[in-house]
């Protein structure tokens, strides 16, 4: 992999510059997580923290929520509810519900998500991403909102090495 923000080959100029920071943003979370066991993802060190497991699904979460407001353009529906509110709010309900899966469970909602983002930008041009919209009543752009997305995970990849060095002082 370079490590360069490049043009991609079935992205526009732009478009192709947001997908290589996601894409390497994606690469060093799946660094960070690369064989963590079922104990590990569901490591909670307090009452109020977030595990391992329960940030991956709130990255994957936060996009898929993205794509239901900006591709699809609307608010999630019940079923996605369902499948995603948990991961997205996190809290209790995620510290209750999201654990006891292997890092694959995660790998896979992860990828399953992006491809999704991909097919989508492969359709657009660089002008959308220039579009004025408001996003949490705050006049924005999609570029804006989408950069926020590998934002989020990249400050949640933040909390999961942290949760990861806990881990090793731990068995230590």
């Amino acid at each position: 992999m370079d490590y360069k923000i490049t043009e991609l080959q079935g992205f526009t100029h732009q478009i192709g510059h947001l997908v290589s920071q996601m894409e390497y943003a994606r690469k060093t979370t799946l660094e960070a997580v690369n064989g963590l066991t079922v104990e590990e993802l569901d490591f909670l060190p307090n009452k109020d923290s977030n595990s391992i497991g329960a940030l991956l699904l709130h990255i994957a979460a936060i996009e898929k929520g993205f794509q239901i407001e900006i591709f699809d353009g609307r608010t999630p529906n019940q079923k996605e509810m369902a499948e995603w509110g948990d991961p997205y709010n996190l809290g209790e309900k995620g510290r209750q519900n999201i654990r006891g899966n292997a890092l694959d469970f995660y790998i896979t909602k992860l990828e399953e998500v992006r491809k999704r983002t991909l097919r989508e930008f492969a359709k657009l041009n660089d002008q959308w991403l220039y579009e004025n919209r408001l996003w949490d009543n705050h006049p924005s752009n999609h570029y804006f909102i989408w950069f926020h997305v590998f934002e989020d995970e990249i400050n949640h990849r933040g909390q999961i090495r942290i949760l990861k060095k806990m881990l090793s002082v731990r068995s230590n």
